[in-house]
């Protein structure tokens, strides 16, 4: 063991743990004030539920002794054999817990991805039992698939540094799956559906993009020279998709905005996720400045066109963000940046980009199909949906009895008092 290694995992493992309150910080204010407290709260218990399950079973069915090639084996049932001594199927150089701490963190975020795509309709109750049977049916064997011992994906070949099939495109693709099965919001297409507090979007992004660094680098499994190409190449990709977007945005509307810019690092982050760990920095600004495009493209005109509405962009930013950087992996990875990954086509090894494509195309079929299973037996047993009433309303009042801000704080009321004036201020008055 190297306590180094040690040191770094335990440091990652709770940088990627902050991620999750950032996303609630994310998509709490992108959705309206009178959602901002269910939306959070959703996001939280997952943090809640995950880190039960993960103890219990989530861990044995992800990295347990392989059961041909599809799920971990029930061996480590309540982390039982899961303690100091290394697994040198995963990691040679620390402890057993300490990958299965790191590793937990994965599963936390993947499935409060998906509130994106159900946001401000969706029951709270139905919403639990759905995390659970989703963390449980989906991420679990999805994630053996690919990072386990024996997985199928991972025998194939698959390159998933740090999440893109895993965590990104299952997550992205449940959340289309759950908006086009509940159906468009109440008010959906008017003038009162926008973000609500861009400041708290500005915040979530920063929580983000700096808990990522643990998500990704922390994934060399060590306190190595990968970790810090890894490292270098998540911040290159992520600025390189923020003004990706930026150039498109101002294309496309006459503006550069906060939230276009916000969106365009997530899209980064999440595009250089699967290739971190095998992509040079030249590769990871071409990879994070189409990613920005692409995901601008999904998250406006895609969406208009196909008319679902995936509220906070989940599946345009995730779905289409990570589908588009595992296809990238297969692209710009190389071996002189990690010589256990695999060279892609403009190394001149063709065949890995079509293993990626095997990969891709699995995921979206397992977590799409799957994820519709799921929804529909929850909503038969206990309905998905809230009602009409309670969604005009706003679900924070009608389900929690509890607001975001006191009356005197809500948006619109300074309006109320002193009027829209947009004369600038001057001569100190």
């Amino acid at each position: 063991m190297d306590s180094g290694d040690t040191a770094w995992i335990l440091a990652s493992s709770a940088l990627v743990l902050l991620m999750t309150p950032g996303l609630a910080f994310f998509y709490g204010g992108l959705v309206r004030a009178k959602n901002v407290i269910t939306t959070m709260l959703q996001v939280v218990a997952v943090i809640l539920i995950v880190s039960l399950q993960w103890v219990i079973i989530g861990y044995s069915l992800a990295f347990g002794p392989d059961v041909h090639g599809m799920i971990g084996g029930l061996q480590w049932f309540m982390m039982h054999g899961v303690g100091a001594a290394p697994d040198t199927d995963y990691a040679g150089t620390i402890p057993s817990m300490v990958f299965s701490i790191f590793q937990m963190m994965f599963a936390i975020i993947t499935p409060a991805l998906i509130v994106g795509g159900l946001a401000e309709r969706v029951k709270f109750s139905a919403f639990v039992v759905f995390i659970v049977l989703w963390a449980t049916f989906i991420y679990d064997p999805l994630a053996h698939w690919v990072w386990g011992a024996g997985g199928w994906l991972h025998k194939l070949g698959v390159l998933d540094f740090a999440g893109g099939t895993v965590v990104h495109i299952s997550s992205g693709v449940a959340g289309l799956v759950a908006a086009i099965y509940l159906g468009r919001r109440a008010e959906h297409g008017s003038a009162s559906i926008k973000a609500h507090s861009v400041p708290f979007v500005l915040l979530g992004t920063a929580l983000l993009w700096f808990g990522w660094f643990g998500f990704n680098a922390g994934s060399a499994l060590g306190a190595n020279f990968l970790s810090a190409e890894a490292f270098l190449t998540t911040n290159t990709a992520t600025a390189a998709a923020s003004i990706g977007w930026l150039i498109v945005e101002r294309i496309h509307t006459g503006h550069c905005t906060l939230i276009g810019a916000c969106a365009g690092a997530v899209a980064g982050l999440v595009a250089i996720t699967p290739a971190a760990g095998f992509v040079t920095p030249g590769g990871s600004i071409i990879l994070g400045l189409l990613g920005g495009a692409i995901c601008y493209f999904a998250s406006t005109f895609m969406k208009q066109k196909l008319g679902y509405d995936d509220a906070l962009d989940a599946f345009g930013g995730h779905g289409i963000g990570g589908t588009w950087g595992a296809i990238a992996t297969g692209l710009f990875a190389t071996t002189a940046v990690n010589s256990s990954g695999s060279n892609g086509l403009f190394a001149g090894n063709p065949h890995q980009l079509l293993i990626q494509l095997v990969g891709v195309a699995a995921t979206w079929v397992f977590s799409g199909v799957g994820t519709f299973i799921l929804l529909k037996v929850v909503d038969l047993v206990m309905g998905l949906r809230v009602t009409k009433e309670e969604e005009i309303m706003g679900l924070d009042v009608a389900l929690h009895n509890e607001s975001a801000y006191p009356e005197s704080l809500a948006p619109g009321e300074m309006t109320k008092l002193f009027g829209d004036h947009t004369m600038p201020l001057s001569g100190g008055k």
